[in-house]
C-alpha cells in the first residue's frame, strides 16, 4: 500500500512520476479541454480539521476532472482524534472508498490513517509538512526555470511546515536551499539532519541563516508565507514584532536574480510577509502556483487510486 505523506518518505522517483503525470495531466487538458476519466467509479474521502480554500476546491476539482467523485468531511463530522480515533476512522473510511485525504493539525493523525487504512492515504496539510503544496511549487518551478536540480531557492520568514516540505524536497530533487528565519523561528536541527541523509548523489546543500539579503543572494527562487500560521494565533502580537525585517518587499528581491521567481502558499497577508508591489510584480508567479496545486494533486490522486 502506497500512501503520500511527506517528501521525506517518498523516493525520489515518485516524485518525479508524480510530476511527470501532473505535466502530462495538464496538457491533456488543455489540448482536448478535458481529461479522460481514468478515475471512473474511485471516490476520496477528505477529511478536514483546518479550514481550506485551494485545498478542498483543488482536490474535489481534480476528482472531478478524472471521472471520480469526493466527499467532504467537515471538522464537526469527523472530530478526529476526540469523537472517534484515527485508526478507527481510516478501518471505517476503507471500506466505503478509494482513498483518503486528510487536513489536519497533528501529523500525527496522519501517520495513524496511514497506519490503519487499507486504501491510500494522502497529507493535504498538518502542523508538521504540507507536501501537496510543494509538488505544486515544483511544477510552477520546471514551467518557469526549466529544471529543478542546481537551482538556489531562497524561504524568508517562519520555519513552518512549509519550510519544512520545501526543505525535504529540495534535497530529493537536488535544489540549493537557503533558509532565513528569526532565531526563535528556524527549523529544527533534527529536520536539517534528516534533510542532509536525503541528498542522493546531487549537488543540493542546505544554507541556514538570519538575514534575509544574505538569503536570497542570487536566488532563482524566493519564497515567503505567512507569519502566523493556524494554530499560532496566540503569538500574532510577538510574532508582528519579530518578523517585520524578513518581509519580501523590492528591495528584497532587487538582491536575487533579475529573472528570479517569487512564490508564497497562499493566503498571503499583504503588507506583512509580501508587499502589494512583489505579489503583482513581474517576478510573482503566486497564482500560477496556486492554480498547479490541482494538476500536480491530479498526478498525485492517478498514480495512487488509479
Amino acid at each position: 500500500m502506497k500512501h503520500f505523506l511527506s517528501l521525506a518518505e517518498t523516493p525520489t522517483t515518485e516524485i518525479e512520476a508524480y510530476l511527470d503525470k501532473a505535466i502530462a495531466l495538464k496538457k491533456e487538458r488543455q489540448e482536448k479541454g478535458y481529461n479522460e476519466p481514468i478515475l471512473h467509479g474511485k471516490t476520496l474521502a477528505m477529511i478536514f480539521q483546518k479550514p481550506s480554500l485551494r485545498t478542498r476546491v483543488s482536490f474535489e476539482t481534480g476528482m472531478l476532472h478524472l471521472g471520480g467523485h469526493a466527499l467532504y468531511l467537515s471538522p464537526e463530522e469527523i472530530r478526529i482524534g476526540k469523537r472517534e480515533s484515527a485508526a478507527d476512522i481510516a478501518r471505517v473510511l476503507s471500506g466505503y472508498v478509494d482513498g483518503i485525504m486528510a487536513r489536519t493539525f497533528d501529523h500525527q493523525h496522519i501517520l495513524d490513517l496511514a497506519e490503519y487504512a487499507t486504501v491510500p492515504v494522502i497529507n493535504a496539510l498538518s502542523d508538521y509538512s504540507h507536501p501537496c503544496q510543494v509538488m505544486g511549487d515544483f511544477l510552477t518551478i520546471i514551467e518557469h526555470q526549466g529544471k529543478l536540480e542546481g537551482l538556489k531557492l531562497a524561504y524568508v520568514g517562519d520555519g513552518n511546515n512549509v519550510a519544512v516540505s520545501l526543505l525535504m524536497g529540495s534535497m530529493k530533487m537536488g535544489l540549493h536551499f537557503t533558509i532565513a528565519t528569526p532565531p526563535d523561528y528556524a527549523l529544527s536541527e533534527e529536520d536539517i539532519q534528516r534533510a542532509n541523509a536525503l541528498v542522493e548523489g546531487n549537488v543540493a546543500n542546505i544554507n541556514i541563516t538570519y538575514n534575509p539579503q544574505e538569503a536570497v543572494k542570487d536566488a532563482d527562487i524566493v519564497y515567503t508565507d505567512t507569519w502566523v500560521s493556524m494554530g499560532h494565533k496566540d503569538e500574532y502580537r510577538k510574532r508582528l514584532d519579530t518578523f517585520p525585517p524578513y518581509q519580501v518587499n523590492d528591495e528584497l528581491v532587487a538582491l536575487a536574480k533579475p529573472d528570479c521567481i517569487v512564490m508564497h502558499c497562499l493566503p498571503a497577508h499583504r503588507g506583512q510577509e509580501i508587499t502589494n508591489s512583489v505579489a503583482d510584480g513581474k517576478n510573482s508567479v503566486i497564482f500560477q502556483q496556486t492554480a498547479n496545486r490541482l494538476h500536480a494533486q491530479k498526478g498525485i490522486l492517478a498514480l495512487l487510486i488509479n
